[in-house]
């Protein structure tokens, strides 16, 4: 036991230099998923043979908070129908398989319907699966290209785009015709009512970025490739199903079941033939079931009054309306409440017969979908209600518009079958029950005693005096991708009851905000004054434009001016937000980017206008100084410090193994935000990633004398709650999605421990397994080694510099 201990200390204690040892070595290339194996060995010879099961489920009901996003399944694929943000958590949350997918389709180039799209191609690229086919508008491929600025070549996936224009798209379980729709708008028209999505006015003319570069102005932006005129409805239609064998039926018949002679006499029956056998002709409905037909069903998006004649005028869709003998069995209605109410819509639903089934998907659709973030919030807020308040439900759904044809509301896992029958099914729905969560929570051993012994210890403690303000919200503690129960990386910080700022703005920060404060959010945006993006990883930033988009929302709706949002990032974000602005929708003019390298100290200010928008920023948000500097993360990467007019001073590490130029920038820091991805003992992983343990992160927030350290930023290895270290005292505190302190709480936060401990133990318990399990196999590969084993030797950590340059592409 002596030579295990004295072997880890040795290996803790070099990981915490940070330079020294070799790093993990690669792991090998993955084998291709078995689905695929399988798919291989059906070979091309298979062809649509019809699936057996078929059915389309909701992911997202189309709430504002979610986006409409709907899942096929067939035995045969896996389909998603638009991929908003906060898509790909909801598929991981409840075990619908995106390494599965081989098809994604786009109804329009709307972040609604996109926001999701960039981290979901990252998670299949690193899945490993091979090809995914991406149907939809034509500025889909220069979206696809505009990512890679931040993600870097897409290397070891095929990303197939097919646009419009394509022909029928073909595979095992269906045949997919896209159908354009353009809007009837010209441009001598003045635009029809919009929907909340379209609020966006043109760009302003020419202005002027924060680094004098020139904005485009929005003339000839069709030409160039953005065209928000044009949706894409998707009929799909299943393959004929061949009847089944009735084997028993054949045996009556006298028929050499069992033998290789059946075989031609079955594909013979199934493909609808009749058969002579001994002389006797046997009809195929003699010794089989009748085909499944293929039917129909249509995904269709219409945003604003402007799409709905066209809609109605379209050919194609007239072809499959009023087909008595085969009718459209589902029509998915992608549309706001004042499209459902228009009489033309309802008549072209109409036409559809009686026999086709509606579903809606639009922001009328109040439905459940985080469910384990109620669960835990309600768990969390046992303990302390005020730093874990809970989050907002669904409100009571509206009644349906359109009370002349079969239709349904949306709800998270909804299903609708094809096959074998049709019918909806809502087993999987939903439902939010906090008394189901707080019973379950008490039943845990010890959590009862444990909140009751921390509130006699509060009600012992002097109150906390200090004010409200400012007041930390954590919307995302986890890092790389969204999961069930953390979110990625996102922090709002309340300056005031009227002022609020971001620190990172990662893939589903809105939906985290709507959660957090339901219909208070858009008095939220409305305070929002300031982002700040630490460097340009996916988990960082792609909550951005829908933060500017719903912001626009918010004002109007609030009956206020829409001016820019000051956005402190890299300089490489505006190439991103052009590119976007270019070939999907305007946005250029809801933002200012002040350079984060200008904020730095002693750099030269750029430019006049970066001088008028860091003094703007100082000015609306009672700030002395707003002071970055590069952590040791990836090329490009900044943390922040923001000094308060009234002496706080909150500090955010942003991405990085420890830094010194942190440390020096946060000394005597009011608050510490400091990521703490992984666990003590993987010091190489930590420097492999260039990020910090959680002592690591403890010690630099000790080295700049902080007054208090919150660590964030978990690997999602953590789903629930990190390993605790020994650095562990009375400064340190967990963060937890939806977790609201301000500086008087600070103090209350690491009494909140044993409760924590108790409501989690069996996570904890799990973890330490595994971290017990790792040290023997280092152990184990240190003996094999020959290497010797000496007692540890304490080393005080230490610091090599490391070029920003040595990442890129998604956070890890």
């Amino acid at each position: 036991m002596w030579a295990i201990r004295s072997l880890l200390g040795l290996r803790c204690a070099a990981g915490r230099t940070m330079s020294q040892g070799p790093a993990r070595r690669p792991r090998p290339p993955k084998d291709p998923l078995r689905h695929l194996r399988t798919r291989e060995k059906r070979g091309p010879s298979w062809g649509p043979g019809g699936p057996n099961t078929v059915y389309l489920q909701v992911v997202a009901a189309g709430g504002r908070d979610a986006g409409a996003a709907l899942y096929v399944f067939s035995e045969f694929n896996r389909y998603l129908f638009n991929c908003g943000e906060g898509v790909q958590r909801l598929m991981q949350e409840h075990k619908l398989k995106v390494s599965r997918l081989d098809n994604i389709f786009l109804t329009r180039m709307h972040w609604s319907n996109v926001g999701g799209l960039c981290g979901m191609i990252l998670t299949l690229k690193e899945t490993g699966v091979p090809k995914c086919v991406l149907s939809g508008p034509p500025q889909l491929e220069k979206y696809l290209e505009a990512i890679k600025i931040f993600s870097g070549p897409l290397k070891g996936i095929d990303l197939a785009v097919r646009p419009h224009s394509a022909p029928e798209y073909k595979d095992e379980t269906m045949t997919v015709f896209q159908i354009p729709i353009h809007c009837e708008q010209t441009s001598g028209q003045q635009p029809p009512v919009q929907s909340p999505e379209r609020l966006s006015p043109q760009p302003p003319p020419l202005a002027e970025s924060a680094d004098g570069e020139q904005r485009p102005d929005g003339v000839g932006w069709k030409a160039r490739g953005r065209d928000t005129s044009l949706v894409v409805a998707f009929v799909c239609k299943l393959h004929v199903k061949k009847g089944n064998f009735l084997v028993l039926k054949a045996k009556e018949l006298g028929l050499p079941v069992g033998t290789a002679a059946i075989a031609p006499i079955i594909a013979a029956v199934k493909d609808g033939k009749s058969v002579t056998y001994e002389g006797r002709e046997i009809l195929p409905e003699e010794i089989c079931t009748p085909p499944d037909p293929g039917i129909t069903f249509i995904v269709v998006e219409c945003p604003d009054e402007g799409f709905i004649q066209p809609l109605c005028e379209n050919t194609t869709f007239r072809s499959y309306q009023g087909k008595a003998d085969a009718p459209v069995a589902l029509v998915v209605h992608m549309a706001p409440e004042h499209v459902l109410l228009d009489s033309r819509y309802q008549q072209w639903m109409e036409r559809f017969g009686p026999d086709t089934e509606h579903l809606v998907l639009n922001e009328t659709c109040e439905s459940v979908h985080n469910l384990r973030s109620h669960k835990i919030q309600t768990q969390l807020g046992l303990i302390h209600p005020g730093i874990f308040p809970p989050l907002a439900g669904p409100r009571p759904q509206e009644g349906s518009a359109t009370q002349g044809v079969p239709t349904v509301r949306g709800q998270c896992l909804l299903k609708y079958q094809l096959r074998p029958r049709r019918e909806w099914q809502r087993d999987a729905v939903l439902t939010c029950d906090p008394e189901e969560f707080i019973a379950e929570a008490l039943e845990l051993p010890n959590f009862q005693e444990s909140v009751q012994e921390y509130r006699k210890t509060a009600q012992d403690s002097p109150e906390a005096t200090s004010s409200q303000y400012p007041e930390v919200v954590f919307l995302g503690t986890g890092s790389a991708i969204p999961m069930k129960i953390r979110n990625v990386s996102s922090t709002l910080v309340n300056i005031s009851p009227d002022t609020s700022l971001l620190l990172d703005c990662g893939e589903g920060t809105f939906g985290q905000l709507c959660r957090h404060y339901g219909d208070g959010v858009d008095r939220v945006l409305g305070s929002l004054a300031a982002v700040f993006v630490s460097h340009l990883h996916a988990d960082h930033h792609t909550g951005l434009l829908n933060i500017l988009l719903q912001r626009e929302r918010a004002l109007a709706s609030l009956g206020r001016p829409c001016h820019p949002l000051l956005v402190v990032a890299p300089t490489q974000l505006r190439t991103w937000l052009q590119q976007y602005h270019n070939q999907c929708q305007p946005l250029l003019h809801h933002v200012s980017v002040i350079p984060a390298k200008c904020l730095q100290k002693g750099a030269e200010v750029s430019s006049p206008e970066v001088e008028r928008l860091i003094n703007l920023l100082l000015e609306t948000c009672g700030l002395e100084e707003f002071q970055t500097c590069l952590v040791r993360h990836c090329k490009h990467a900044f943390g922040c410090a923001l000094v308060h007019m009234s002496g706080w001073k909150v500090v955010y590490s942003g991405d990085t193994m420890p830094c010194e130029a942190l440390v020096q920038m946060g000394k005597d820091a009011t608050l510490l935000i400091h990521e703490a991805t992984l666990e003590d003992g993987l010091e190489e992983e930590a420097v492999e990633k260039t990020h910090s343990t959680t002592s690591q992160a403890i010690g630099v927030g000790m080295r700049m004398s902080a007054a208090f350290i919150m660590l964030t930023h978990f690997s999602q290895r953590y789903a629930k709650i990190p390993l605790f270290s020994a650095d562990f005292n009375e400064k340190v505190g967990i963060a937890f999605d939806h977790m609201k302190v301000s500086l008087g709480d600070l103090p209350t936060v690491p009494r909140l421990t044993a409760p924590l401990k108790a409501l989690f133990a069996g996570d904890l318990e799990e973890m330490e397994g595994r971290r017990e399990r790792r040290e023997l196999r280092q152990v184990r590969a240190a003996l094999l080694a020959g290497e010797d084993v000496e007692p540890p030797q304490k080393r005080a950590p230490t610091e090599q510099p490391l070029s920003p340059q040595s990442k890129k592409a998604r956070a890890q």
